[in-house]
């Protein structure tokens, strides 16, 4: 029928997206626990005992939470119906479903599962048939991310119901469904904090000491003494903003501003290896240029400095604990900027 050939193509396309995102490599990110509300529309296959040739179409609402990185829960209710020449047939379900989502970034493929109850009830030339039924269902899909409160999310679901009775001459009928959504959470996603840097310790207590009488001596010849400075600079998990407080950016800077003569300092960029290559090159890059912006606002030219990014590679530690808050913070030695070693040549009387 026409609305199967519909139904197909558009499974076609569902499975693609899920396909190329499940190749990719995907890395669950932080999810949003807000409850959000679904309203959606479909297109139905309809077992052929309620009406062959039927054009089926209808309407539905779900309520869900996630409850884990990779599961939601979803409660909803859908209203189906269909038409020919000679019958109409009407179908309220309601449903508890599960779904597995195999990431948390934008574009998220899932499989889902559940149970519920259906009414059916068909007009024909031979009567009226109505009953309540309990039924399972069991499909695929995918969530593409909008924003931090909207989404849209495409399901093909296969229903079996049980029907009771023998109002419908039939025991058991098997339904399809093709359903499109606009998801809608009540709360935005929650911000993580980001960590504040300790203070700068206290200056040490310096004791005067008596000055000391020396028979002066020819000066030595005169000789190069070579001063390194380095620093690293940690960031919180994923993100780019350094805190107000940096000595140790603010000693590169006093040490950049007092020796103009040095010139090629590069600057570094690394994250940890939780989220895609992609996205922690893009961060290394954000980090690089934070420091870079920190110590053009301290009075260092941007010309005598470069800003690059390394993404993940060259860690420091390494990590191998199961749960993920451990994990962020076994890794944190990994998120930093490295300034190369400064190295100021001066002449030494």
């Amino acid at each position: 029928m026409q609305s199967r050939k519909k139904i197909n193509i558009a499974l076609t396309a569902l499975f693609s997206i899920g396909a190329g995102v499940l190749t990719s490599g995907a890395v669950a990110e932080d999810y949003n626990p807000s409850w959000y509300i679904a309203p959606s529309l479909h297109a139905a296959d309809i077992d052929d005992g309620f009406g062959p040739g039927s054009t089926s179409y209808g309407a539905g609402l779900r309520i869900g939470k996630p409850v884990s990185d990779n599961i939601d829960i979803q409660l909803g209710t859908t209203f189906t119906q269909s038409k020919n020449s000679y019958q109409r047939f009407y179908q309220n379900a309601y449903s508890i479903d599960g779904l597995y989502l195999f990431s948390r970034e934008a574009l998220r493929p899932f499989i889902v599962m559940g149970i519920g109850a259906e009414r059916d009830r068909m007009n024909s030339s031979n009567g009226i048939a109505d009953r309540y039924s309990p039924n399972a269902n069991l499909g695929v899909g995918v969530q593409y991310v909008l924003s931090d409160q909207f989404s849209l999310q495409a399901d093909w679901r296969k229903v079996h119901a049980y029907l009771r009775g023998a109002d419908f001459g039939f025991k058991q009928a098997s339904n399809s469904f093709l359903s499109f959504a606009l998801v809608y959470a009540f709360d935005k996603t929650p911000s993580r904090p980001v960590p504040q840097a300790p203070p700068a310790p206290p200056p040490p207590n310096v004791t005067a000491t008596p000055p000391i009488v020396t028979i002066p001596v020819p000066p030595p010849p005169a000789r190069f003494e070579k001063i390194n400075l380095s620093a690293t600079e940690l960031f919180g998990f994923d993100s780019a903003r350094l805190a107000d407080n940096q000595p140790k950016l603010d000693g590169i800077a006093d040490a950049l501003n007092t020796n103009t003569q040095i010139d090629n300092v590069v600057i570094t960029g690394y994250t940890d290896r939780i989220g895609t290559q992609k996205y922690n090159q893009k961060l290394s890059e954000q980090r690089a240029n934070a420091v870079k912006t920190y110590l053009e606002g301290k009075g260092v030219a941007g010309n005598r400095m470069s800003a690059i990014g390394k993404g993940e590679s060259n860690p420091i530690v390494q990590c191998s604990e199961k749960s993920k808050a451990k994990l962020i913070e076994c890794l944190e030695p990994n998120r930093r900027v490295e300034v190369d070693q400064i190295i100021i040549e001066k002449r030494v009387q």
